[in-house]
């Protein structure tokens, strides 16, 4: 049940007021007063059910706990704490006294983002867009992809088919089952066999092992197949016993593999980098303009397709993001073969068209050379941004994950428009009453030297 919060501020009869005690002109408050709230809370409140169940916390906490959360790159456990600590928070999430108390436990947000789900993020991702105005509404935007690393340990059949093993006596110890034989000891005597596999003299010590964990493996399966009560194997188990099959019986060579038990969807993409050759996770696009770098666009691919398939859907994004098309989308050769998309004109590096006048040489030119601005883009992103590595499940922990990395720029960016505006009027300010003041002394000079004498 959705619990409705209070239409705009109400001071305290019997407290001092939180906003009266904070600096009004705060960059984090002026934010506040910028996000339309309101409609944020009407277009999430389809996802609670109307008087069912006990009270949720306000969306204005919830949404504003994830929108810190992401600007400040802080853990969920991180942001809850601040949260105590921080008056500035706690009035950017709509409270109007300092409380003493965590606003709730870590384990809320993501619940929160659960419940949610990809198009309440999304929702949230178009706020910040439109906050930026026209800004947004740019004609040219800058494309690229970009590796979202999953929270995964680097992939390998030996791993795989350890933690196999160790699910599998779990599975046993939690019914009861009195196994022949757990291979415990013999699982760490491989373990160590696996060691340096890369090696020419270890090499083929480390395949005999891997055959050999496969074996137990599959002995473990066939024997709880035989003493798991069938209601449990059928309904519940069954499902894993063949995916777990599947991953052992994988070759080097083969193609869609699985590199993690618990996020079988990650995929391998192969970067070309020298201190990284392969990153494991997923492939993500954006989309940013070109002048004022604010992030229109965002996709997150569940495949690992060619980077020019991948415009129709980050141009429809886009359009749907900020409520108006692309005309033109600069982009790199990793994007060969694409002309037009629609109604979208898709420029890439290259040589000169004989046709071209000088004008537009110029033009293509100045637009592939600023498009090397949605790099850095990226770099913070990944650095600042919690992109570099996704700590949330699934294909829509993926998506979520972009989105909210993508808000997190566009606040950030409006942020510090808000400050260089601040101190440009300072200094404009000051530089104006400067001259004004010599001016004055000048004609106070000038009036005295040119007054006659009696």
């Amino acid at each position: 049940m959705l619990t409705p919060s209070s239409n705009g501020h109400q001071t305290n009869l019997f407290g001092t007021d939180l906003l009266l005690q904070l600096d009004p002109n705060d960059p984090l408050l002026v934010l506040a007063r910028a996000i339309p709230w309101q409609e944020l809370e009407r277009d999430l409140g389809c996802h609670y059910c109307p008087g069912v169940g006990r009270p949720a916390l306000p969306i204005k906490l919830m949404a504003g706990l994830l929108l810190l959360k992401q600007v400040e790159d802080l853990s969920d456990e991180d942001v809850v704490l601040d949260f105590k600590r921080n008056p500035y928070y706690q009035a950017f999430c709509g409270l109007t006294e300092f409380s003493l108390k965590p606003p709730c436990d870590s384990s809320e947000l993501a619940k929160f983002r659960t419940r949610i789900g990809a198009d309440g993020i999304n929702r949230i991702f178009e706020v910040s867009v439109l906050l930026q105005g026209k800004a947004a509404l740019e004609d040219t935007v800058n494309i690229d992809t970009t590796v979202q690393e999953k929270n995964i340990t680097y992939p390998t059949d030996g791993k795989l088919a350890i933690k196999i093993i160790n699910r599998l006596n779990k599975l046993a110890k939690a019914y009861g089952i009195q196994q022949r034989r757990t291979y415990g000891q013999e699982v760490k005597r491989l373990r160590l066999s696996l060691r340096h596999f890369r090696h020419v003299k270890r090499r083929g010590k480390a395949k005999k092992a891997l055959k050999r964990l496969r074996t137990i493996a599959h002995a473990l399966i066939r024997e709880l197949r035989r003493t798991l009560p069938k209601v449990a194997l059928f309904e519940r188990y069954q499902k894993d016993f063949l995916f777990y099959e599947r991953v052992l019986g994988q070759q080097p060579q083969d193609s869609d593999k699985i590199y993690s038990l618990h996020e079988p969807q990650v995929y391998c993409i192969a970067k070309g980098k020298d201190h990284k050759a392969y990153e494991y996770g997923n492939k993500v696009s954006f989309a940013v303009t070109a002048k004022s770098n604010v992030i229109v666009g965002v996709v997150s691919h569940e495949h690992n397709v060619f980077d020019g398939h991948t415009l129709p859907d980050i141009l429809k994004h886009t359009a749907a993001s900020r409520g108006k098309e692309v005309k033109t989308a600069v982009c790199d050769r990793g994007y060969r073969g694409s002309k037009t998309v629609g109604n979208t004109q898709i420029i890439l590096p290259g040589p000169p068209l004989k046709r071209d006048s000088r004008y537009q040489r110029d033009q293509k030119r100045k637009r592939c050379r600023r498009r090397a601005a949605i790099e850095p883009v990226i770099g913070h992103l990944k650095a600042d941004f919690r992109l570099a590595r996704n700590f949330l499940k699934g294909t829509a922990g993926d998506l979520i994950n972009a989105l909210l990395a993508a808000t997190a720029w566009n606040l950030k960016l409006w942020l510090r428009a808000f400050l260089s505006f601040i101190f440009g009027c300072f200094d404009r300010f000051y530089w104006l009453s400067k001259n004004r003041t010599t001016q004055s002394m000048t004609v106070n000079v000038a009036s005295y030297q040119l007054k006659p004498s009696y």
